[in-house]
């Protein structure tokens, strides 16, 4: 089942790098992309709870949904997901 989702914090190469490893690195998730410029997230998961863990892991990782709180936190989690997406 092809799936997109829109998250927030997603600012540059560093965040794709750190977000494409991440999601490809799930289980039953395959063809990940990322589109910096509309911050979208999409990708081939082989079920709806495939698809959950995907939106959980971009939510611990700082990036939020569109439709989720994007709290300090997640921004500072974001900040070093990218800082992280940049070294590797």
């Amino acid at each position: 089942m092809k799936t997109a989702i829109i998250v927030q914090n997603l600012r540059c190469g560093g965040c794709v790098n750190t977000i494409t490893t991440k999601i490809n690195a799930l289980e039953n998730v395959h063809n990940v992309t990322v589109d910096l410029e509309s911050s979208t997230i999409s990708f081939t998961a082989e079920d709806a709870l495939d698809a959950l863990s995907v939106k959980e892991t971009l939510k611990k990782l700082g990036y939020p949904s569109i439709e989720d709180d994007n709290g300090v936190l997640l921004k500072a989690k974001s900040f070093v997901s990218c800082a992280t997406g940049k070294i590797t």
